[in-house]
């Protein structure tokens, strides 16, 4: 009888353990379009706020540091003279007396010289750049010189009469002691385009000078009337500053403009001689001695993009060009 030997088959075996997963980060949720929307809207007004407190920063700072501040050439500690700039045609007489007024009371500015580059403009604003200067100069506070350079015409040379010297280089535009007033009648044009100028008024030349018609006798009379009493006070005024007989004036107030070199002649200025000149003479009359310093009011900052961009006044318009839209008397000379 045969064994059967039975061997039972081995348990299953348990399958090996999975390594365990990492947990996955919970991402936020995705926020909706209208708040994304609203975050770049405040991130932008943001970025835009400061971007103009900075612009304004930037113009307040600049504002701030001209006002007052001069800028000056040479030594720190050495005597000063001081340069106030009499350039283009004159409408206000206001910035070029905020120039002087700032050397008034500095014990160091020794003189003054009126640097002139002018063809003369109003007739108020000239004379009262005069009579300024000259009270200025009998107060015997500074020496004032004016360094006429290209042109020192009509309303500028109103003003350099009133300084205790002139100097001019010999090729110099100098004098047209003269008054006038333009305007464009524009009549003809009217009647063109079938249109009539309506002019209600009291009083005879209450509308004297009106571009839309002609001037009458009587108008003609009136405003050379007021043009001859102007011109009389430049004469004047001229003859006093220059301490001359208002005879000799008279006879060379034609409005007609000299060279430097001639008007030398007929004493309209008393020295021939360009800037530079100009001040070191000016230097020997305060015993200032070697190199003068000069010191120079800061230019100002008139428009945010001469802030920004630096000096853009040539692409400004032109004062000259705009003296039609204001009609009146001008101590001024025209080529």
């Amino acid at each position: 009888m045969s064994t059967f030997n039975f061997n039972p088959p081995p348990p299953p075996q348990p399958p090996p353990p999975r390594p365990p997963v990492a947990a996955q980060p919970q991402l936020p949720p995705t926020p909706p379009a209208k708040s994304r929307t609203l975050l770049w809207v405040v991130i932008g007004g943001g970025a835009f706020f400061l971007f103009v407190l900075a612009v304004f920063t930037l113009v307040y700072l600049a504002v701030k540091s001209d006002q007052g501040s001069t800028r000056a050439a040479g030594g720190l500690f050495s005597d000063k003279i001081g340069v106030v700039e009499l350039e283009g045609v004159i409408f206000d007489a206001k910035p070029f007396i905020e120039q002087f007024k700032r050397y008034e009371d500095d014990s160091s500015i020794k003189a003054i010289v009126i640097e002139i580059n002018s063809p003369g403009g109003g007739s108020e604003a000239s004379q009262e750049l005069y009579q300024y200067v000259k009270r200025y100069r009998d107060k015997k506070k500074k020496p004032v010189v004016s360094a006429i350079r290209s042109v020192g015409a009509s309303g500028a040379y109103y003003v350099a009469a009133g300084t205790n010297k002139i100097f001019a280089s010999k090729s110099s535009i100098v004098g047209s002691i003269g008054v006038i007033a333009q305007w464009v009648n524009y009549g003809d044009l009217l009647k063109w385009a079938k249109l009539k100028d309506v002019t209600m008024k009291a009083g005879e030349l209450k509308d004297a000078g009106n571009p839309a018609r002609d001037l009458t006798p009587a108008e003609q009379a009136y405003f050379q009337e007021l043009l001859d009493n102007m011109h009389t006070q430049f004469i004047a005024d001229v003859a006093s500053g220059r301490g001359a007989k208002k005879e000799d004036i008279r006879s060379i107030a034609t409005g007609r403009v000299w060279t430097g070199e001639q008007a030398k002649e007929l004493k309209l200025i008393d020295e021939i001689g360009d800037f530079q000149e100009a001040v070191e003479a000016t230097a020997k009359m305060v015993d200032i001695k070697g190199e003068p310093t000069l010191v120079r009011p800061t230019r100002e900052k008139r428009t945010l993009a001469d802030i920004l961009f630096g000096d853009i006044s040539d692409l400004l318009p032109d004062k000259a060009k705009m003296l039609q839209e204001h009609v009146g008397f001008y101590y001024l000379w025209r080529k």
